[in-house]
């Protein structure tokens, strides 16, 4: 696209929401930033990005910083969808809050965002709504129940609107992340170690340590797989812009091939695949 689009970005305090915000900007486009904390969009005000407060868990919050772009622009051109985080723990000590709080970011407002885009976007005959999934939204391992079935539902959701909406000028495209050197590692590695909610007796505690010590030391840091936030950036901008995108965008190897190897492989030889990459919950 050669014309400067109005873009609007969720969860660009760090990692791919950052840098799209900051590649964008370079491009010549007129975008708009947000993140929960108003604080952490600082740096990217300072260069000239405009910025709002949108928690994707607020209607309040989600419904002004739209208000406020199309109020300046007239509509939205593009939304993309980032804000996420990444729940991973055993299901059986999961809390029903805990799940709630994952789907109520990762999916609920992921599809609140897109409504309230769409009746600009459907008024002017054109829009795009790029929606951050991950390779986790083809597979589940073991401790990735809940992050892994939100992306599944990102990637259900996004089959449905691109549907629906393709008639109607808007065009919607999923990217697929792999391991991605950002803080989302740490924020997942995060809910991996907290305080078991049944108490020092937890009968998963040695797999989720286990588990967040794989994650840390090497999927989110050190596997050959994992790009860097900025090469992710490239492929998050260019399904943002570019004038014929595909429907869906992978990133990085082991995304590629992974997902490959799901839609390949009978479901006994990748679980055998699973037991060989990831730790598992043993009888105590």
């Amino acid at each position: 696209m050669t014309t400067p689009q109005t873009v609007l970005i969720t969860g660009c305090s760090s990692g791919m929401g950052r840098e799209a915000a900051l590649a964008l900007h370079r491009l010549g486009h007129q975008v708009h930033a947000t993140a929960r904390r108003p604080e952490s969009l600082a740096e990217l005000a300072a260069l000239g990005i405009s910025t709002h407060t949108l928690d994707v868990t607020d209607e309040t919050s989600m419904t002004a910083a739209v208000a406020a772009v199309e109020a300046e622009h007239g509509r939205i051109d593009i939304l993309i969808n980032n804000a996420a985080y990444g729940l991973h723990m055993p299901v059986e000590t999961a809390t029903p809050e805990e799940v709630r709080a994952q789907f109520d970011t990762n999916v609920f407002g992921l599809v609140r965002m897109a409504q309230l885009v769409l009746p600009g976007m459907r008024r002017a005959g054109r829009g795009r709504i790029v929606n951050i999934s991950s390779m986790g939204g083809r597979f589940s391992p073991p401790g990735g129940a809940f992050y892994h079935a939100s992306k599944h539902a990102v990637e259900a959701i996004s089959d449905s609107l691109r549907l629906e909406v393709s008639g109607l000028g808007v065009r919607v495209v999923v990217v697929q992340p792999g391991p991605t050197i950002t803080e989302f590692g740490s924020t997942a590695v995060g809910t991996m170690q907290r305080d078991s909610a049944t108490g020092p007796a937890d009968p998963y505690a040695d797999f989720r340590r286990e588990l967040a010590a794989m994650y840390a030391d090497r999927t989110f840091t050190r596997s050959k797989g994992a790009v860097s936030a900025e090469a992710a950036t490239r492929v998050v901008v260019r399904a943002a812009t570019v004038a014929r995108p595909r429907a869906r965008y992978a990133i990085g190897t082991m995304a590629r091939a992974t997902m490959l190897a799901k839609r390949l492989l009978p479901d006994a030889a990748f679980d055998a695949v699973m037991r060989l990459n990831f730790p598992l919950p043993r009888a105590i």
